[in-house]
This record gives C-alpha cells, sequence and structure tokens, in this order.
C-alpha cells in the first residue's frame, strides 16, 4: 500500500491555473502507474489524467485535453497536475490514485487513493 497525500487545492478565477501535488509513500512508487480523478459536488467520480512510470505516457481525458497537464518526479515520490485555462465546471474534490502496472482510466484499477484536494473555480 502506498499512502498518497495531495496538495494545492484552493479556489481560482476561471481561466486561472492551479498546480496540484501529490505525494507518495511507500517502497513501490517508481513502479507504479500514476492517476488523477476528480469528482464534483453532485457528479459521480471522473477520470482526468495517468502517467506511467516507464516513459511517462500520459493520457487525459477529453475535457482536459490541451489545459492539464500530469507529470511525474519519480526521485521525489511525487505526482504533479498542472491545471491551466480552469472552467467552473473543474470544481472538484482532485483525487490521485496509484496502482502496480500500466496507466487506466477505471477507477477500479486504482487500489491506492489520497483523501483529495478540494478546487474551485468561480465564474
Amino acid at each position: 500500500q502506498v499512502e498518497l497525500v495531495e496538495s494545492g487545492g484552493g479556489l481560482v478565477q476561471a481561466g486561472g491555473s492551479l498546480r496540484l501535488s501529490c505525494a507518495a509513500s511507500g517502497r513501490t512508487f517508481s513502479n507504479y502507474a500514476m492517476g488523477w480523478f476528480r469528482q464534483a459536488p453532485g457528479r459521480e467520480r471522473e477520470f482526468v489524467a495517468t502517467i506511467s512510470f516507464g516513459d511517462e505516457s500520459a493520457y487525459y481525458a477529453d475535457s482536459v485535453k490541451g489545459r492539464f497537464t500530469i507529470s511525474r518526479n519519480n526521485a521525489k515520490n511525487t505526482v504533479f497536475l498542472q491545471m491551466n485555462s480552469l472552467k467552473p465546471e473543474g470544481t472538484a474534490v482532485y483525487y490521485c490514485a496509484a496502482a502496480r502496472g500500466g496507466i487506466s482510466t477505471s477507477i477500479s484499477y486504482y487500489p491506492n487513493w489520497g483523501q483529495g484536494t478540494r478546487v474551485t473555480v468561480s465564474s
């Protein structure tokens, strides 16, 4: 099990930027694919972005392509989500997740989750 702690959430104006961080502790972080998910008020949790370990290939939800960037620093056991051009519909609690193996957009694929960090985008 990997412990994940998100940070960097807050209140931002539409069109603004925010960078989320997820600090991981544990023995196997370097072998884990990482993902970001979000859950907006009154909605189901949804996939945002994921990144592999080996080649750091990334995959994004259509709703955030071109605006969000996922990255990781394996040496520092940290994954990031740079969010640009934020929209009000981006208001949500953002969660990072970790799993052994390749990337996945599926919530059920990830056994390790952080507690989330709240992002509020004002219009």
